[in-house]
């Protein structure tokens, strides 16, 4: 295959990775039926007048599955990040102990895990998206080689490699989808 093929399938393909990397961080954020270190990534902290992650100024664990304990690395941290965890409205208050932050994650009704699971899909979908529009990128770029004087059964080959790869990322991303949801449906 034409060395001009070969990077227009490693670029679509690398793109398409994008995406499935991109989706698999999202998933994380959408909170399953435990408490997860993850949901907590994205809050940013107002730490001496920057915004810094709650990653680089706290220690986040999770000591069971109800519950996501934050010890900040300076005491007087503690007041920013519970706003900032109050802010971000993620469905819980957590608690000042003096030390530490206790988060305790209330169990999920039926209505608030059907909406999580609406947000997992609209993740994947966006995903998917994102996928059909490297196919779509890299289709177009065969085509102007196609013009350009590139044999024709090379240029339907390498549209055929690229469909097939597109398949297996859309099937990566159902499965990731089908997983989430049966994460957030189980009680």
């Amino acid at each position: 295959m034409n060395e001009d093929l070969q990077l227009i399938i490693d670029t679509s393909e690398e793109a398409m990775q994008h995406a499935l990397s991109h989706l698999e961080t999202e998933l994380v954020k959408v909170r399953g039926g435990r408490a997860n270190a993850g949901m907590l990534d994205g809050i940013m902290v107002d730490y001496y007048g920057t915004n810094t992650p709650l990653t680089q100024v706290a220690n986040v664990n999770t000591p069971d599955a109800r519950t996501i304990s934050v010890q900040p690395w300076e005491k007087s941290m503690l007041d920013p990040i519970m706003r900032a965890i109050q802010a971000a409205n993620l469905g819980f208050n957590p608690t000042n102990n003096g030390t530490m932050l206790i988060c305790s994650i209330p169990p999920m009704t039926e209505e608030r895990r059907k909406s999580l699971v609406k947000k997992a899909k609209e993740e994947g979908e966006n995903a998917k998206v994102s996928i059909r529009t490297a196919r779509r990128d890299a289709n177009e770029e065969v085509k102007k080689l196609a013009k350009a004087g590139l044999p024709e059964d090379e240029g339907k080959e390498a549209e055929a490699k690229i469909q097939q790869i597109t398949d297996a990322y859309i099937s990566k991303v159902d499965k990731h989808l089908e997983a989430k949801e049966k994460e957030i449906m189980t009680v």
